[in-house]
């Protein structure tokens, strides 16, 4: 024959009960908070791209001036990298390779644009987070690693093939 639990031995049972509820309540968010991102995200790039390749001469000679090899073209291909990637980031469309791509394109930014900012991940790591690729790693990764959620053509795509 068992014993009865004690008050304390009750509320020991609760406390893991109500965690995981809140949990399932809070997962419910993850969704709407990952199309959030990516709509806000995915326009930045866009204009970001979109901006660039309507102002080549004068990004050709901002990226020159960085020494990045043959900068003409690397601006065309950097552009049209951030505006067709942030169009699918939006959409979610090939949300993880989108973002993987963008995230690179990111990494080459901080490597190119401001390697002091880089370098200074751990030593000072306010120069890293108040760079301008910061945000823009940040959502990337955020793509590349948590995907695109429910609200995306990604999902629907999926879900339609049962993957």
């Amino acid at each position: 024959m068992s014993t009865p639990a004690t008050a304390p031995e009750k509320s020991m049972g609760l406390i893991p009960a109500l965690y995981r509820r809140f949990q399932l309540m809070s997962s419910k968010l993850e969704s709407p908070f990952l199309l959030l991102v990516r709509v806000y995200w995915g326009w930045q790039f866009a204009q970001s791209g979109w901006g660039r390749l309507h102002n080549l001469d004068r990004a050709t000679g901002f990226f020159a001036s960085l020494n990045i090899p043959a900068p003409h073209f690397t601006v065309i291909c950097v552009s049209l990298l951030e505006f067709v990637g942030g169009i699918l980031l939006f959409a979610g469309l090939a949300t993880r390779l989108v973002g993987l791509l963008l995230a690179c394109d990111m990494i080459v930014a901080y490597i190119t644009a401001d390697p002091s900012a880089l370098a200074a991940i751990v030593s000072n790591p306010g120069n890293f987070y108040g760079a301008d690729p910061y945000t823009f790693l940040f959502a990337a990764l955020m793509a590349l690693i948590f995907g695109a959620g429910r609200f995306s053509v990604d999902y629907l795509i999926f879900r339609r093939k049962g993957c």
